[in-house]
């Protein structure tokens, strides 16, 4: 199992909105993220800077870099766009954290 961390960044004012839209994710992107091996799935908001933490737990045999191309995904990436900096394909704009420090 690996984890992986990584930020984003929420447009101010859409806290409630963005928090609503995943209190009601669609079970049908749980399934795709699940299919490719994400699991423990979490995602923090610092709010003084608008920053999104996320971080999950990746099965080793995990697919997770084939879930850019499923519709689904591209669904809600569409549907998510006004809240948050997006890339031009409407994925959110993200960076990859490096992990310094563990404790099990």
């Amino acid at each position: 199992m690996k984890r992986k961390a990584f930020v984003m960044h929420l447009h101010p004012g859409c806290e409630a909105e963005y928090k609503r839209r995943h209190d009601e994710i669609w079970p049908e992107l749980k399934a795709e993220l699940r299919k490719a091996g994400v699991s423990n799935y979490s995602i923090f908001l610092d709010r003084e800077t608008n920053t999104l933490f996320a971080f999950q737990y990746l099965a080793d045999d995990a697919t997770d870099g084939e879930l850019a191309q499923q519709e689904i995904v591209k669904k809600w990436w569409h549907m998510m766009k006004d809240l948050m900096d997006t890339n031009p394909d409407e994925s959110p704009v993200s960076g990859d954290l490096v992990e310094v420090f563990h404790l099990d």
